[in-house]
């Protein structure tokens, strides 16, 4: 039975509480490993990385080298990296093992319908229509599939991958393809049926295939142009969910509208910030909740994710805006006072709107781009011992 997520604070708090430190430290690269599952509300704002490790710890007292804080890393990390590129993370940072033009534009059609006869890539596109989440191994595994056995350009599997994941996040997502396709890291990163094997139920091994071979035969493949090639294998296709650039009617958004907002303080709600509304926010503001359709044009979302992100905005908005930016704008003119909170995937048009706060963060600002993990990583956590030391410095407050 596929897992659920169900967009309520109640549900992320309930799999904060769930976390088995040593158990994820452990066991997390295997599929079925004790993996958080956080993601979903990670991104979409409804408990933060200080939320979820304050809570860990009340429980379960960590070093700050432990490998579950490391891994909360990762989040803050590619954020970091966004924050000092800006639209540049949607391009390659930096040369890879073949040169752009060698990588194919679009994702073959046998991937997409998961066809290639190579059961753990087929297995990880079923999971991801059927579910909108993959385990961060199985993401790693298709994507070097995609970027290395095939040659596909990686922007072209990260937007296909982005549309469908439940917990689609542009820094994530893009720079993590960026890091197996070895464009945004020193190497390129490779796996193979063995490593499968380690890792996946039977239904993913996948012997005699393509992959079934040593680490110095992939790379040699990795960095040897050739033709494209598909051999769809036999048999029914998967069906690929179609994805939206707006929201779903059922959703009930509407058009901006000044006369809702005419003379008040309006608090506006986005997808990446759908956690408790400020502590002290007067009844009498107005909540609205925002879906810009620019962006959604540019980024359209599976109708799995439509319906998390409205659910939530919905308990949290008095209405739903879906509107041009400069529909938007004009609206909230009408009002006394606009605020919200900063958001880099509304970063062309939010400031323009609102006097927006800083979200939260977990690890201290290192204000220098940092262009490896590693660098970043001995920076932010300098002179720090424990996850309490970590979280007593933005003065996090305990659960």
């Amino acid at each position: 039975m596929a897992e659920t997520f169900e967009p309520t604070l109640a549900a992320a708090r309930a799999r904060i509480a769930a976390v088995r430190p040593a158990a994820y430290a452990r066991t997390r690269n295997a599929l079925d490993g004790a993996v958080s599952g956080l993601s979903p509300y990670l991104t979409h704002g409804l408990v933060t990385l200080a939320d979820v490790l304050a809570g860990v710890v009340a429980h379960h007292p960590l070093s700050v080298q432990h490998k579950f804080v490391y891994e909360l890393g990762w989040r803050a990390y590619f954020r970091h990296v966004w924050q000092h590129r800006g639209a540049a993370i949607l391009r390659s940072l930096h040369a890879g093992p073949l040169p752009e033009s060698a990588y194919a534009s679009e994702l073959p059609r046998d991937i997409r319908d998961a066809r290639t006869g190579v059961p753990v890539v087929d297995q990880a596109v079923r999971m991801l229509y059927a579910t909108g989440m993959l385990h961060n191994h199985a993401r790693m595994w298709l994507a070097s599939y995609v970027v290395h056995v095939r040659q596909v350009h990686w922007r072209a599997g990260a937007d296909w991958l982005y549309g469908h994941l439940l917990d689609g996040d542009l820094a994530s997502n893009h720079l993590s393809w960026q890091w197996v396709a070895g464009t945004g890291s020193s190497k390129p990163y490779l796996f193979n049926a063995a490593n499968v094997a380690r890792y996946a139920p039977a239904a993913w091994h996948s012997p005699g295939s393509v992959i079934d071979t040593s680490y110095e035969a992939l790379d040699a493949m990795s960095r040897q142009p050739r033709l494209q090639w598909q051999m769809p294998v036999p048999g029914a296709s998967s069906v690929e969910p179609g994805l939206l650039g707006a929201p779903p009617a059922a959703m009930g958004a509407v058009a901006p509208n000044a006369a809702a907002v005419a003379g008040r303080e309006v608090w506006l709600v986005h997808p990446w910030r759908l956690g408790e509304l400020p502590a002290g926010l007067p009844p009498e503001v107005r909540v609205v909740g925002l879906f810009v359709a620019h962006f959604h044009r540019a980024w359209p979302w599976s109708e799995r994710r439509w319906r998390f992100v409205g659910s939530r905005m919905a308990e949290l908005a008095a209405e739903l805006w879906h509107g041009e930016a400069a529909d938007i704008a004009t609206a909230l003119k009408a009002a006394r006072s606009v605020r919200s909170i900063t958001e880099p995937h509304l970063a062309p048009w939010l400031p323009g709107w609102a006097d927006c706060e800083a979200a939260p963060a977990l690890f201290p600002p290192v204000d220098q781009r940092c262009d490896s993990f590693s660098k970043w990583w001995r920076r932010a956590t300098r002179g720090l011992d424990s996850a309490a030391d970590l979280l007593a410095v933005n003065e996090v407050p305990a659960w």
